[in-house]
């Protein structure tokens, strides 16, 4: 098969575009920047395009299959020359649907959660040996790759994402996947610039409820009242599978599982992070792992990429990096890290990164979200205001919105950067909460400022 990717750079797009080369697929694509790790893992592969930018040339009635991501334009000129010609032109996830049609689709999918329960359920899966084909969005250890597909493999694991599909394709990417057993985690409003009320954006749960296959599995979080509501009026025939946060304890700063076998201890923390277990399991046993194989196997999950990864830790300080940028998952993970560390000060470092978190009005989501964190900062660059067309902010709408009077605010990377060397960390566990980088920050610099 030859595949043609539009926006070959993008983090999932990439990804598809190794697995279908390691697959056998003849594979090609444009973009008009690639940044890494992008850049290398398709250069190692011969995949990186010679030049960067969009060549309609490259589009010929030979290819198969175009795919598009949503970096590109609707009037992107590639796109154009393949709309003439009458080639597919497949969106990210009408793509693996296609690919997964004759298998049994599994989707992950919920407001906060997703990719570290689908990592969950991978590395059950992968520590007992199943194979099974897969897309997820963090990179994980012991996988070369974020997606992975075959021809023989019976399930199909998918994050379903809430995003738009592609530019030329406005549904929500998890609606296009038509799960036989799926999951969602929680409902808390996000993409404000697609979904401008919230329950225009609980309305595409209901949705991707109704898009369940006949005989479907649904797995979810009764302690979410607003997805426990819709999993129980939901018209489809489901089975249904409530789950919540399982008994746990700590122990010297360790969490302790409380299973049948008796307590078990494991490597990540925080309710979020139980309530993710408790989800992962029902879905494993649908696929095949009983119980006492599936707590072997999770004690020793470490966690996904950037979801409360450990970068520094020493005597002095603890330093953890997560991709937490909505305000229930702000509000999740710093409690989380008090919890875990109760004698410990916890400075909470969040950026403002995402269209979402830069608009005024959405700002009022964080309300108490960082409440839990001894010390908070907020970063933002009125740069990046400007670049997503945004009306600029004031610190005293910051102040009012997080509801702090002692939080500080930067907006220049310089500024928080000297904030942050001249800390003395003694005793204390750094945050750093960002979709972004903070203007620049070197994280492998950080342990360098606490010896």
């Amino acid at each position: 098969m030859r595949v043609h990717f539009i926006a070959i750079g993008g983090s999932a797009m990439h990804n598809l575009a190794l697995a279908l080369h390691d697959k056998g697929d003849a594979v090609s694509g444009s973009d008009d920047e690639i940044f890494e790790p992008s850049k290398s893992r398709l250069e190692n592969k011969g995949l990186l395009p010679e030049n960067f930018g969009w060549f309609p040339d490259k589009i010929d009635d030979k290819i198969d299959a175009v795919i598009l991501g949503m970096h590109a334009k609707p009037d992107n000129p590639e796109l154009k020359k393949a709309q003439e010609l009458g080639l597919k032109i497949y969106s990210y996830p009408e793509f693996l649907f296609e690919h997964a049609k004759r298998k049994t689709r599994v989707v992950i999918g919920g407001s906060h959660g997703k990719t570290t329960i689908t990592s969950m359920i991978l590395h059950v899966l992968h520590y007992h040996d199943k194979e099974v084909d897969f897309m997820v969005g963090a990179q994980l250890e012991g996988f070369d790759n974020m997606v992975h597909l075959t021809k023989e493999n019976d399930f199909i694991l998918l994050e379903g994402d809430e995003y738009l599909s592609s530019p030329i394709d406005r549904r929500p990417k998890f609606h296009l996947y038509q799960p036989n057993i799926a999951l969602l985690s929680g409902i808390a409003w996000d993409h404000i610039n697609v979904f401008p009320t919230f329950e225009n954006y609980v309305e595409q749960f209901e949705i991707f409820l109704e898009s369940m296959t006949n005989g479907s599995t649904l797995v979810y979080n009764e302690e979410d009242e607003i997805l426990s509501n819709l999993a129980k009026n939901t018209n489809k025939p489901t089975r249904k599978h409530p789950y919540k946060t399982p008994d746990y304890h700590l122990e010297d700063g360790v969490t302790y599982l409380n299973t049948p076998e008796g307590p078990m201890p494991i490597e990540v923390f925080g309710e979020h992070n139980l309530q993710n277990i408790a989800g992962a399991k029902w879905i494993c046993q649908h696929m095949g792992v009983d119980e006492d194989d599936f707590y072997e196997a999770i004690a020793t999950f470490k966690g996904a990429s950037k979801r409360l990864e450990p970068i520094v830790e020493t005597e002095k300080a603890f330093v953890y990096k997560d991709y937490a940028h909505s305000p229930s998952k702000v509000k999740a993970t710093t409690e989380a890290v008090k919890t875990q560390f109760p004698n410990k000060t916890l400075l909470a470092c969040l950026e403002l990164h995402t269209y979402s978190s830069l608009t005024a009005e959405f700002l009022k989501e964080y309300e108490s979200a960082l409440n839990a964190a001894d010390e908070a900062v907020v970063f933002y660059s009125p740069k990046a205001l400007e670049i997503k067309q945004l009306e600029s902010l004031t610190e005293t709408q910051i102040f009012e919105a997080f509801g702090r009077n002692d939080l500080k605010i930067f907006t220049e990377p310089e500024s928080f950067q000297e904030f942050l060397k001249a800390k003395n960390f003694q005793n204390h566990v750094l945050l750093l909460m960002s979709s972004g980088n903070y203007g620049g920050l070197d994280f492998d610099e950080i342990k360098n400022w606490l010896e």
